[in-house]
């Protein structure tokens, strides 16, 4: 008779164990030994799914209890167990002991003493002192009726085990995230387990949020082939959670896939796997990881780093850009679109920066007709980076109110922000919230009209806009210093709109006798517009409109009157029309000023244009005199420049 000490590694029934060595590089072969003499309850069983007319197999009376009673005798502990009988099937029979000897307690003699197995009699031996045992102690646990030796035959001891949930999205739902008492009973591979949930036995297939583990692929012929390490992780989850009490926070069911977080006492299963090199992140389940996704990040970044088992070919990416510029501050200028935004750094550039692994909605051109063009597999190079202002980061922002989505890359793909992770989360409280993109409710349709250059829509909208006063707009373009689009909120409508009481250097245009070079500082003056006005909220005056349909007016943003700040800065001119504005003064103590300094545009006037201006003016007094009494005098203009762009903090990924 042979004496084995080997680790225990499953309890497959009251009277059946599976044994294995220890690990020498790689898992060991497994053994089953039966427990001699003894005979317990049947497990249930799920009816095989290609055979439907076959019914489910139920436990026998106190089946469970028997297996339960084992498992937790023995499950990671060291036994000893002798092989008393080898079948011709290769199946062993043999007796168990609880330590590294048989001076241990006998597993089958515990069996028999709490009722929980009953003696194979008809193979008893007179003359063998343990199978005399066997009966003495079922004759006692009969006159004690313990177990199965109870009144009622034990009925109440079946399982209702339930293989099958209707709705799981629902039923993952009602658990609100709180951990559930578990017994792993089955590893599939090293992220895919089979549990039972207590107490109402839910039999469940769980998959560990976050990751993915190597798996084992099934060929044509049915057989299985494992990818590499794909063994040693099964093994390695085997070996920590098989048949051991955990507790389970199922998180979220996509695609009827349930994806939970496994917690043991000794830690937390997902991030071994991934400190150890058996697993690797998945983007679409970090999401809805709960225990905090920068420690599998910086567990996987470890692996890496270390270059253990799937990480041991693993090259690291080389950084593209110089450090100082991985981190700056700078001044948003323009709003490109939902993902970009142009800024101004403090060396005075100007940079074009992409909100990193997001996409927001596109606008949608017109259907074309015509065969469509070959795509030039090739893309301009863009920054993209993580945009901050008070902490808070847009991107982030953008794809929690159901802006933008996030962009899914491979793998193997590390060129993304450095907040992926929080990215994904938001995007999965957009979608469980249903906002912005994610709604189910029909997307309101906005109705702008644009007469801009349509002479006779803005007629009509004159006499409104005068009779508004002050009303409020958004920059939507800047033409030059002096001319830009706007957009009315209130009328829902674009306009051009001329800056009235001055004249702007004119920038180059395309005439038909060929392009018309640019005055001296248009391009100063277009740059200052833009960087005061480009974009922002601000108040028009509509005065009049001149025969193409441009509206001509007064603008203000934050107390400031455009027409004068440009005029202040020497970036224009004051028009002889000015004069039949309350804001006429101004504008002249403005341009002397200017002149004073010797300034851009003011060394350009000559002697006679102050003449023809002079005439000009008088020419059109008695016009003037007569619309300043009718709209009456506004008050004087504040001269400050306002601090209108707003700082962010910039961090390429």
């Amino acid at each position: 008779m042979l004496i084995y000490d080997v680790p225990l590694f499953q309890v497959l029934s009251g009277c059946a164990i599976i044994v294995r060595g220890q690990p020498r590089g790689g898992p060991p072969p497994e053994r089953q030994i039966n427990l001699s003499n003894i005979r317990t309850g049947a497990l249930a069983r799920r009816a095989p799914q290609s055979q439907p007319d076959q019914k489910d197999t139920p436990d026998e009376p106190y089946a469970f209890q028997a297996r339960e009673f084992l498992r937790k005798m023995l499950i990671g502990k060291e036994v000893c167990f002798t092989v008393e009988v080898k079948t011709a099937l290769g199946r062993e029979y043999g007796m168990v002991y609880l330590g590294r000897d048989t001076t241990g307690e006998n597993i089958a003699e515990s069996l028999v003493n709490e009722g929980l197995a009953t003696v194979r009699r008809e193979g008893i031996r007179g003359n063998n002192p343990d199978q005399a045992r066997l009966c003495d102690l079922e004759d006692q646990a009969k006159a004690s009726k313990k177990g199965m030796w109870t009144e009622g035959g034990g009925t109440n001891t079946v399982r209702d085990l339930k293989y099958i949930i209707e709705n799981p999205r629902n039923f993952v739902d009602s658990m609100h995230q709180k951990p559930v008492n578990a017994v792993i009973e089955h590893v599939r591979d090293g992220s895919v387990v089979r549990a039972l949930l207590l107490p109402d036995y839910y039999l469940v297939t769980v998959m560990l949020s976050g990751v993915k583990c190597p798996t084992f692929k099934r060929e044509a012929d049915g057989t299985e082939s494992p990818e590499p390490f794909a063994a040693e992780a099964k093994f390695f989850t085997e070996s920590r959670l098989l048949q051991r009490d955990v507790q389970i926070i199922l998180e979220s069911c996509p695609n009827q896939v349930i994806l939970g977080t496994i917690l043991h006492p000794n830690g937390n299963i997902t991030e071994l796997l991934l400190k150890e090199g058996f697993a690797r992140c998945v983007d679409w389940s970090m999401a809805v990881y709960t225990q905090g996704a920068e420690k599998l990040r910086a567990g996987e970044k470890s692996a890496k780093e270390r270059k253990v088992r799937i990480w041991k070919d693993y090259v690291a990416p080389t950084a593209n850009m110089d450090q100082k510029d991985r981190q700056f501050v700078a001044k948003v200028m323009q709003v490109v679109n939902a993902d970009a935004v142009v800024v101004k750094l403090n060396s005075g550039e100007y940079k074009t920066i992409h909100l990193s692994s997001i996409r927001p909605p596109r606008i949608e051109g017109e259907v074309s007709m015509k065969e469509k063009h070959y795509t030039i597999p090739a893309f301009a190079e863009r920054t993209c980076a993580t945009v901050t202002i008070g902490g808070i980061n847009i991107a982030e922002a953008l794809v929690s109110k159901g802006f933008a989505t996030v962009i899914r890359y491979r793998q193997d793909d590390d060129q993304r922000s450095s907040h992926y992770d929080e990215l994904l989360a938001a995007e999965a409280r957009a979608i469980k919230n249903g906002k912005g993109l994610h709604s189910k409710k029909e997307v309101p349709i906005h109705r702008v009209a644009d007469i801009s250059g349509e002479t006779q829509k803005a007629k009509q909208f004159l006499p409104f806009l005068q009779r508004a006063g002050r009303s409020e707009a958004v920059v939507e373009y800047v033409f030059s210093g002096s001319r830009l689009k706007l957009y009315m909120p209130k009328e829902t409508c674009l306009i051009t709109f001329l800056l009235a009481g001055i004249e702007c250097p004119r920038g180059s245009r395309n005439m038909p006798g060929g392009m018309q070079v640019a005055e001296p500082f248009s391009d100063e003056a277009m740059a200052f517009t833009k960087e005061l006005v480009l974009q922002r909220e601000v108040e028009v005056e509509v005065e009049s409109m001149d025969k193409a349909g441009n509206f001509i007016g007064w603008l203000h943003i934050e107390g400031v009157n455009l027409s004068v700040a440009l005029v202040e800065n020497a970036l224009s001119k004051v028009h002889f029309t000015a004069e039949r504005s309350s804001y006429y003064k101004t504008l002249v103590s403005g341009e002397e000023a200017s002149r004073l300094r010797k300034d851009k545009v003011s060394p350009q006037f000559a002697p006679c244009f102050c003449l023809l201006a002079f005439w000009g003016h008088l020419w059109s007094f008695a016009w003037a005199l007569g619309l300043v009494l009718t709209r009456g005098l506004h008050g004087s203009t504040c001269t400050r420049i306002p601090e209108t762009r707003s700082r962010v903090q910039i961090q390429n990924s």
